[in-house]
C-alpha cells in the first residue's frame, strides 16, 4: 500500500477566491494567478463569477506579481467559473483557452496531454471529464501541484453535473490523477473550490472509497423497496432542502445510469420509471 507524504505549498500559485460563498461553492471560486518565480509573465486559471470586484481583485493580484497575463485557462463551463471569462479577456488582452471552445477568445481549445509553457512555467493539461464533459486539471510538475476546477474540491466530493456529467469518466478521471500522484507519492490539489489540500493522494483515494461506497448504497435499496429514482433519492439521502434537491436527484441519475451501465437490471428500470 502506498503511503500518501505530505505536498507543499506552490511556489508557483496564487489564489483569489471570488466572493460568492454557497452550498456549491464552499468559500467561492478559486481563481488561480500562475507564474514562475522572476518571470514576466503568468497564466489565470478560472477566471470566476462574473463580479466586477472579483475582477479587480485578480487584476490587483496580477499586479503583485509583476507580470503581464499571457493566458487564460478555464477548467469547466460553469458560470462561476467562466463568468468572468470576457472582463479578463478584455482587461488583459490574453487569449482565452478551455477544451469547449464556446470559451475560447483569439485562439484554438485545449487538448489533452498537451503541454504549455509561458516564460519556464510548465503547464500539463490533463483530461478529467466527469464532473462535467469539458472537464480539465493543470499540473504544474515543478511544483508537484495540480489545479483541479471542480473535479476535486477542497472539502467534500465533488458533484455530478448530470447529464452533462457522467459518473463513469469522473471515477477514471480520479483513477488517472491518481496515478500521477502516486508516481510522486504527493501532490498538492489546487481546487476550484476551498482549501489547498496538501494530501492529494489521500484525499483521491477518500474520493474513490467514497464513490464507491455511494454505488453499493444504491445498489443495496435497489435490491430491496426502491424501483425509482425518488425511492433511492429518499433511501441513500433522505430529505435534501430545496437548495440540493435537484442536485441530489442528479447524483443518484447519474449513479443509476453508472449502474446500468455495469448491468444491473434494477438501476436501468429505477431510471425508466
Amino acid at each position: 500500500m502506498i503511503e500518501p507524504i505530505e505536498g507543499v505549498e506552490p511556489q508557483r500559485a496564487r489564489v483569489v477566491t471570488a466572493p460568492n460563498p454557497g452550498v456549491l461553492t464552499l468559500g467561492g471560486t478559486n481563481t488561480w494567478v500562475l507564474f514562475e518565480p522572476e518571470a514576466g509573465r503568468c497564466v489565470l486559471v478560472d477566471p470566476g463569477p462574473d463580479d466586477d470586484s472579483h475582477v479587480e481583485a485578480v487584476m490587483d493580484e496580477v499586479g503583485r506579481t509583476r507580470c503581464e497575463v499571457a493566458l487564460i485557462l478555464v477548467t469547466h463551463r460553469h458560470s462561476d467559473h467562466t463568468g468572468a471569462v470576457d472582463a479578463l479577456h478584455e482587461r488583459t488582452g490574453a487569449p482565452v483557452r478551455a477544451l469547449d471552445p464556446a470559451w475560447c477568445r483569439g485562439t484554438v481549445p485545449l487538448v489533452g496531454r498537451e503541454e504549455i509553457d509561458v516564460d519556464g512555467l510548465q503547464l500539463h493539461v490533463i483530461a478529467t471529464p466527469g464532473h462535467t464533459d469539458d472537464s480539465v486539471s493543470i499540473f504544474l510538475p515543478r511544483d508537484g501541484a495540480l489545479v483541479t476546477g471542480d473535479t476535486i474540491l477542497g472539502e467534500g466530493s465533488s458533484l455530478i453535473a448530470w447529464p452533462d456529467g457522467q459518473l463513469g469518466p469522473y471515477l477514471d478521471s480520479l483513477k488517472r490523477l491518481r496515478d500521477i500522484a502516486a508516481a510522486g507519492l504527493s501532490l498538492t490539489l489546487l481546487p476550484g473550490h476551498g482549501p489547498l489540500v496538501l494530501w492529494g493522494l489521500g484525499a483521491i483515494d477518500a474520493l474513490i472509497a467514497h464513490r464507491m461506497k455511494r454505488l453499493e448504497q444504491v445498489a443495496a435499496v435497489l435490491d430491496g423497496a426502491a424501483s425509482s429514482v425518488s425511492d433511492v433519492v429518499d433511501a441513500v439521502y433522505g430529505l435534501p432542502g430545496p437548495a440540493l434537491h435537484d442536485v441530489v436527484v442528479a447524483q443518484v441519475r447519474a449513479q443509476l445510469e453508472y449502474l446500468a451501465s455495469t448491468g444491473n437490471p434494477r438501476a436501468a428500470d429505477a431510471l425508466q420509471a
